[in-house]
């Protein structure tokens, strides 16, 4: 399988793996890419987009949901086994169940086809912006034996390093800087992935992935509570035990 390697982006800038096996998608997407001033590597089935996952350590990847040979769902969960790369998902079955299954693979974002280029664009830069650190970042955060450190971007609880995605990151720090307030589904989708509007299970979807990796029994949280007909909450009193 031919890998193209694009040349003309500025260098310097950010580097995006397009995985995608429709070329005339695939070129479309790699034009407004470039114009925007990234890099982009490309690939046209999952095997090969983990080979060049692995050597050429992307800044973000778009990823197609159905790729020949390896799926997009099997190739986000095998990326996340060996990087914390943000990933957005791009799908063209439109149920929930299915990109809920992305989000569970550990997708930080999804993008239904037909999409239009100029917005995965954007979709692409909110999601950079949030991964990358900031030159003077917010200071960090403690609270119910989590820290959250935002230059670094990472998260320990009682000393155990966290493996959180982009999304999961931005939420978590969202919910414990302002504990023991109520969100609702719409507020946090605005706030925390920058969307007037959107799919809102993608926000249960993450809650769900935080919990279990934060309290010591996902069934019945003790740190990020469901505020029944309105939202959630992070209870800073709470005494979850988080894990890998």
């Amino acid at each position: 399988m031919t890998i193209n390697t694009a040349s003309a982006a500025e260098p310097g800038n950010r580097r995006v793996l397009l995985v995608e096996d429709e070329q005339t998608i695939a070129d479309v997407v790699r034009d407004y890419l470039l114009k925007a001033g990234f890099q982009v590597d490309m690939a046209a089935d999952g095997f090969t987009a983990l080979k060049v996952a692995a050597s050429r350590q992307p800044d973000l990847v778009i990823l197609d949901r159905m790729l020949p040979g390896l799926d997009g769902v099997e190739v986000c969960r095998r990326l996340r086994q060996t990087m914390s790369v943000p990933v957005i998902m791009v799908t063209a079955l439109g149920t929930e169940d299915d990109r809920i299954l992305g989000l569970e693979m550990g997708a930080d974002d999804y993008v239904t086809k037909p999409f239009s280029p100029r917005e995965l664009v954007l979709r692409v830069k909110s999601v950079l912006r949030r991964s990358v650190k900031e030159f003077a970042p917010e200071p960090s955060v403690e609270a119910a034996g989590l820290e959250l450190d935002p230059a670094s971007r990472t998260v320990t609880h009682n000393g155990t390093p966290l493996a959180l995605t982009v999304r999961e990151f931005d939420l978590l720090a969202f919910l414990m800087r302002r504990p023991n307030q109520v969100f609702s589904r719409e507020e946090l989708i605005k706030a925390v992935w920058g969307w007037d509007f959107g799919d809102l299970s993608t926000v249960t979807v993450h809650v769900r992935r935080l919990r279990e990796k934060i309290e010591a029994n996902p069934t019945t949280p003790e740190l990020i509570k469901t505020v029944w007909g309105v939202g959630y909450r992070f209870d800073d009193t709470g005494g979850g035990h988080g894990r890998q």
